[in-house]
């Protein structure tokens, strides 16, 4: 029987495949990193209606809607950004292939998946994270930052190795997950020089009225803030709540408000935002976790995160 005859046998006879077809995905993934599908066109080389029925195609294979649109852009729907993660590891270990088999190939790292939950600040997160690409055989890091809910949606199924922390995980979480104490540290409330001056003077009273810029509902700070205010009488004026901690600090260097950030950064927040401190608050106490699906951390780049804590903010 000839090599045909078998392989249109297996297509008659032999139990149903799902094939994922290859090209569609990679006019998807293209459209993605592109942002768009006319600059993908440029990338590819080929005209807007073929790209366009192409991943149409791959949506109808999938039975998921992979974009909105918004305005000119394309937006990823959750089932697109799922597609897309795949994508990614995908394309380059294709490559990977391709380059292996002309003896060209170069060890490619292993990714590690890192989720940030928003109440952890970027710095913080950076510091920690930095350890893991120390080790002698570092890892591709990948990070989301996302609320706390959805990251541990995602580790639950997989797609994190890991979740960087603000809070510990909740006794009501049904997932499979345990969280790894890495270090806690006081608050510093800090703002422009002008506002530091003005409202250092007297104390915690002075806080009465004076403008606040805070994190998200949510957020652990925010819960652990508000505690303080009410056991204090403080009512803050609110100018605005961020849950990007970057753009807040940028907005507090600009003088719109006090706010606070862990004592373990203030020193780095303060030199690079060109603020001042206000003062600190030992008693305002601020923790970090990494959550893991491991109950026992075995993995090195975990290990090398949880002794960076140990080490850079511990001491």
């Amino acid at each position: 029987m000839s090599d045909k005859k078998r392989a249109s046998d297996a297509a008659h006879h032999g139990p149903a495949i799902e094939w994922l077809n290859y090209h569609h995905l990679f006019y998807f993934w293209t459209a993605a990193r592109e942002g768009s599908i006319t600059r993908a066109c440029a990338q590819l080389r080929l005209a807007q209606p073929t790209i366009s029925a192409q991943i149409r195609s791959l949506e109808n294979a999938l039975g998921e809607r992979l974009f909105i649109r918004s305005g000119r852009k394309l937006i990823l729907t959750e089932a697109g950004i799922t597609v897309f993660r795949y994508a990614n590891e995908i394309f380059p270990l294709g490559r990977d292939l391709l380059d292996a088999l002309k003896g060209q190939a170069t060890r490619r790292p292993a990714p590690f998946l890192i989720g940030v939950t928003d109440g952890v600040p970027k710095l913080i997160a950076y510091k920690l994270i930095e350890a893991a690409l120390e080790l002698p055989e570092p890892p591709r890091i990948v990070c989301y930052e996302d609320a706390m809910d959805r990251l541990l949606a995602e580790l639950a199924l997989h797609r994190l190795d890991i979740v960087l922390a603000d809070a510990p995980l909740a006794g009501q979480a049904r997932i499979r997950a345990f969280s790894h104490p890495m270090f806690e540290c006081g608050t510093s409330i800090l703002a422009s020089a002008k506002l530091a001056a003005r409202y250092r003077r007297g104390f915690p009273r002075s806080l009465d009225g004076a403008p606040f810029l805070l994190p998200s509902e949510g957020v652990d700070l925010r819960r652990s803030l508000n505690h303080w205010f009410d056991a204090e009488k403080i009512r803050p004026l609110m100018v605005g709540e961020f849950e990007d901690s970057a753009l807040l600090k940028a907005f507090g260097r600009e003088g719109a408000g006090l706010f606070c950030v862990p004592s373990v950064i203030e020193a780095d927040v303060r030199r690079q935002y060109k603020v001042a401190l206000v003062r600190h608050l030992k008693s305002l106490r601020q923790q970090f976790y990494v959550i893991s699906g491991e109950k026992k951390i075995k993995h090195p780049a975990v290990r090398a995160i949880t002794q960076a804590a140990r080490e850079k903010f511990l001491s």
